[in-house]
């Protein structure tokens, strides 16, 4: 389990084939490795992934086939999203994220808030239509891991507001129309909707 609270910003050196995924090595400038063993899981991108090899800077991962056909692209350069699982003594600073990404969303615009002088943005995305019913205003939605309040919906697509903390600690402000994100439904709103097709 995660928070959806960035811890660090990794980057990824390098990507090879494995089986029939790839063997991803992301350096984890930033993040303290000191208690991260082999086997733990660590999200990236919003996406849980098992640490299989630590040099003490950078951190390697076994990413399946399956997975890849279900996240966004990962590449050669880019930046990451980084974050520890959730220990039980942590405080709970956004939401609870599984890693367990549900489907990839598309942005379709990114620009400053009107009027606003700290520096906001705003951001919207277009969910695949089968997730639209988990998304509701003022609701927790993790865009590439990150815990964000969902400010307007409509149909299948759904908008928030970066404050500039997040855009300074996350990847958001380099987003541009058409990039490819992680998304995952708060766990809440599949529950009760699961529970409301047994009412019927």
């Amino acid at each position: 389990m995660f928070t959806g609270i960035v811890e660090a910003l990794g980057l990824i050196e390098d990507i090879r084939p494995a089986s029939d995924g790839a063997s991803i090595r992301v350096a984890a400038a930033g993040m303290d490795l000191s208690d991260v063993d082999i086997g733990d899981s660590i999200a990236v991108n919003g996406c849980c992934l098992t640490v299989v090899a630590s040099d003490g800077r950078s951190l390697t991962f076994d990413v399946s086939g399956e997975t890849i056909r279900c996240t966004a692209p990962l590449e050669r350069g880019h930046r990451v999203h980084l974050e520890k699982s959730l220990q039980l003594a942590d405080r709970l600073g956004g939401h609870l994220v599984a890693g367990h990404v549900d489907a990839v969303g598309t942005v379709t615009e990114s620009r400053p808030v009107a009027g606003d002088a700290w520096g906001s943005r705003y951001l919207a995305i277009d969910a695949p239509i089968e997730l639209a019913r988990f998304i509701a205003p003022k609701g927790s939605i993790a865009v590439h891991g990150v815990s964000l309040t969902v400010n307007t919906v409509e149909g299948a697509r759904f908008a928030v507001n970066l404050i500039p903390h997040t855009l300074d600690v996350t990847t958001f402000k380099d987003l541009l129309p058409g990039a490819k994100v992680n998304l995952e439904i708060d766990m809440v709103a599949r529950y009760v909707a699961r529970l409301a097709e047994f009412d019927r």
